[in-house]
């Protein structure tokens, strides 16, 4: 979550501008050599790294407790009162989603001790753990984008089930560009970054633009699709909002992502209050998104006791 990673500034000095690459890393590394670039050299003070490391473990453990107690309270209801989801929180759509938000909660313990102990399990299940946390993202991206545009979930047959396979698979394609986009760094302590140091490497430039695509591109397409064909507009039920949460809450990561490429490229040059508040805006856009594990759950679970009780006493 934000900037405090390993960069490779290339030095330009101007009258005007400080250097992008020098600004925004905090020390450059390379295979012979590691030098640390003091991030409180007059006149940019960016102090992120710190507060990263000291409240991102916290942070995570207790988001993954409460995904683990909305999840099972979710999947419990799912149990006990199958018959009673319907159209547009279906049963096969809430469990699939469910599925996504316990994959990814399960991926935060480890990450919590790797960015507050430094990361000790090896650089395979580095790019493990990158790979699961983006197939979740896209999976469940892809469930409610299909959920919002058709009825495919109302029921589980053979077609529901082979769209099933079809998304899980698809977004486990799209995530393994994740997987080679970042790796383990060693700084003061081995990190498990979830970004390539050469942010204009191919691979990276190819899970960035997937990264967009799911958080940016893919709800304004539908948003305007939803909007400009009467057929899905008809079918737009209120309830098909609430599934949207996520995307609601991913797409300032999204848009951060977007910045934070173009001050990397140097395609914006930034002053010293962006260098100084950027890495704080980025990291709590992602501590946004990764709520949704939790509150997803949360809101799929009360809409459904909602529509419940309304059913039964003709109100909610």
């Amino acid at each position: 979550m934000g900037n405090c990673i390993p960069l490779t500034p290339r030095v330009l000095e101007s009258k005007n501008s400080l250097d992008l690459m020098e600004i925004m890393g905090n020390f450059s590394y390379d295979d012979s050599n590691m030098t640390v670039l003091d991030y409180d050299a007059a006149p940019c003070h960016n102090q992120y790294c710190p507060f990263f490391q000291r409240v991102a473990p916290t942070f995570l453990a207790v988001t993954c407790a409460a995904a683990a107690l909305s999840t099972g309270a979710l999947l419990v209801a799912l149990a006990k009162r199958p018959h009673t989801w319907g159209w547009p929180q279906s049963r096969a759509l809430v469990a699939q989603l469910a599925v996504g938000t316990g994959l990814f909660a399960a991926l935060l313990p480890p990450v919590a001790v790797g960015i507050g102990q430094g990361w000790r399990l090896g650089a395979g299940l580095c790019r493990l753990t990158h790979l699961l946390w983006h197939w979740s993202l896209f999976a469940q991206g892809l469930l409610v984008a299909s959920g919002s545009c058709s009825t495919a979930w109302c029921r589980w047959d053979p077609q529901s089930r082979w769209l099933a396979v079809a998304v899980w698979a698809g977004a486990l394609m799209l995530a393994t560009p994740a997987a080679f986009a970042g790796g383990m760094v060693a700084a003061p302590e081995t990190s498990c970054i979830r970004r390539s140091v050469d942010v204009l490497s191919p691979v990276y430039l190819l899970h960035l633009t997937l990264c967009l695509c799911l958080f940016l591109l893919l709800p304004a397409v539908l948003l305007v699709a939803m909007l400009a064909v009467p057929k899905l507009r008809a079918g737009w039920e209120p309830g098909v909002t609430v599934s949207w949460f996520f995307f609601g809450l991913w797409v300032p990561y999204g848009v951060g992502l977007a910045v934070d490429f173009l001050l990397q490229a140097q395609l914006l040059q930034p002053t010293c209050s962006t260098f100084e508040h950027f890495d704080y805006v980025l990291g709590l856009s992602e501590g946004l998104g990764v709520l949704h594990c939790c509150l997803g759950p949360a809101v799929l679970l009360t809409t459904w006791l909602c529509r419940h009780r309304a059913g039964a006493s003709g109100s909610c």
